[in-house]
């Protein structure tokens, strides 16, 4: 059976008629309709993820050379998923940011998924403390600890925050351990941020996950400036 293409069929002048007699009954003006068919769309890339950012991150602006260096490696390995679409996080290098409270890590690191965003880059991303992430995976919680773990290892691009914040036990080595490793084996970009030098985070990490970092990460070591305090006391 052979199959006939059809030719796109064309409104008649005695349709418009009747759609604009049904526009108009309704009291709606044809010419409003129109004027809402040529607007652009609602929402653009940037302005959904200014909505999942939290507020006091929504306008960071990522300025660190290192951190731009980061986000332009990132987005030359981005690929896109079909012909024409638009091109997605998908592996790339890791970072880890050291630095004294208020010194503007989480700051650079929100900043750098923006700075991916405005070049156009699809990133579909996560951000969680480390604390908040070993809260949901501790046993007894009211959560999926395995979906969690889960879907914060295979995200395409993570922001881990306050690494070495919390208390360090064997059970949150083994967590973070579980979580680094998945992510380590799949090359996904991560953007972590500490408050202990570097040189300390092997104490409170151990040489498993210590090892992963110092292969997956460029290291950043922020000036020891609290720059909270500083805009505080302007």
């Amino acid at each position: 059976m052979r199959t006939r293409n059809r030719e796109p069929q064309r409104l008649g002048e005695g349709t418009l008629d009747r759609m604009a007699r049904i526009l108009a009954a309704r009291g709606i003006s044809p010419a409003a309709v129109a004027a809402v068919a040529d607007e652009p769309e609602p929402y653009s890339a940037l302005a959904a993820l200014s909505a999942g950012m939290p507020p006091r991150y929504q306008d960071a602006v990522a300025d660190h050379p290192k951190v731009l260096a980061w986000t332009s490696q990132v987005a030359r390995e981005a690929v896109a998923p079909s012909r024409g679409a638009r091109r997605q996080v998908a592996t790339g290098p890791s970072l880890l940011m050291a630095g004294v409270v208020g010194a503007g890590k989480t700051h650079q690191a929100y900043g750098a998924v923006r700075h991916l965003v405005e070049a156009g880059i699809g990133v579909r991303w996560r951000a969680t403390t480390a604390a908040d992430l070993y809260a949901k995976l501790r046993p007894g919680s009211d959560t999926d600890s395995e979906r969690v773990l889960e879907a914060h290892g295979r995200c395409p691009l993570l922001i881990l925050d306050d690494l070495g914040a919390a208390k360090a036990t064997e059970w949150t080595e083994e967590q973070t351990y579980r979580l680094i490793d998945r992510r380590y084996n799949h090359m996904l970009p991560t953007l972590i941020t500490t408050n202990l030098a570097i040189e300390d985070l092997r104490n409170y990490l151990g040489d498993r996950v210590t090892s992963r970092l110092r292969q997956m990460t460029t290291q950043v070591t922020f000036e020891p400036v609290d720059r909270r305090r500083f805009r505080t006391a302007a």
